[in-house]
């Protein structure tokens, strides 16, 4: 059943939550929602399987949620702050959290903002180079807001197909605006488990981030970008990294 916890500006974040052991917050990437991401992926079933809960919101701007215009409204620790805004509303102390591609930014920003909510993280999909940070801002605006097809066919690819699904488009643009050049960095302390797809060049270079923090490194073979959530090796390796 879906619920919603209201920020102290206004923004409610939908989310919804399967109770169990040792619940795991599961947060998407841009342009998706938790239902896409999380549930027609089998990772909420797996979660259940395994006796662990499950809350999956739909991040400020996607989903159910609502989407505020302003670049400022999307800045990592915005995103971060409704999160922990849906915890406080089911009165969760701390959690497991796995994030994917963008939400593994949001992710990082939850571990500054509030170590202490945090048991372990697994980040998946994101490298030490920001995506957005590529991209021309401009062109991005000159696509969502007059149609004008920009040279760069990567964000022809993900916010094209955002847009023709029928996303808000003001809202694609400003998350966009307010995530570019996200940092990856998580909180000392925090045990992290880093996970690419082999054939995915969105990541690339996660890997030395994982040596150089000591921590867990899973490269997903001939994975891309769209496909690593539902390798076979992905769930069992994040469910026996967080036990």
């Amino acid at each position: 059943m879906t619920d919603f916890a209201r920020r102290l500006d206004g923004v409610r974040i939908a989310y919804d939550f399967a109770p169990g052991d040792r619940p795991t917050l599961l947060v998407h990437g841009f342009a998706s929602t938790a239902d896409a991401t999380w549930r027609r992926t089998g990772w909420v079933a797996a979660l259940g399987e395994a006796g662990r809960g499950a809350i999956t919101p739909d991040l400020r701007g996607h989903g159910r949620s609502d989407k505020p215009h302003r670049a400022a409204d999307y800045a990592p620790r915005q995103l971060a702050a409704d999160l922990v805004a849906v915890l406080d509303q089911l009165e969760l102390d701390q959690v497991d959290v796995i994030g994917y591609s963008m939400g593994s930014r949001v992710v990082a920003a939850l571990s500054r903002l509030a170590p202490e909510r945090i048991r372990k993280i697994v980040l998946g999909g994101a490298g030490p180079l920001e995506l957005f940070a590529t991209w021309d801002l401009d062109a991005v605006r000159r696509f969502v807001i007059d149609g004008v097809i920009p040279d760069d066919p990567t964000i022809t690819a993900v916010v094209g197909a955002a847009v023709n699904a029928g996303a808000d488009r003001l809202a694609l643009l400003a998350c966009v605006q307010g995530v570019a050049g996200a940092s990856l960095d998580v909180a000392p302390g925090l045990p992290v488990l880093y996970v690419a797809g082999g054939a995915d060049p969105i990541p690339v270079g996660v890997d030395q981030v994982a040596r150089a923090r000591g921590a867990g490194y899973l490269e997903l073979p001939g994975r891309t970008h769209l496909n690593a959530l539902a390798s076979p090796q992905f769930t069992p390796a994040a469910l026996a990294f967080l036990a």
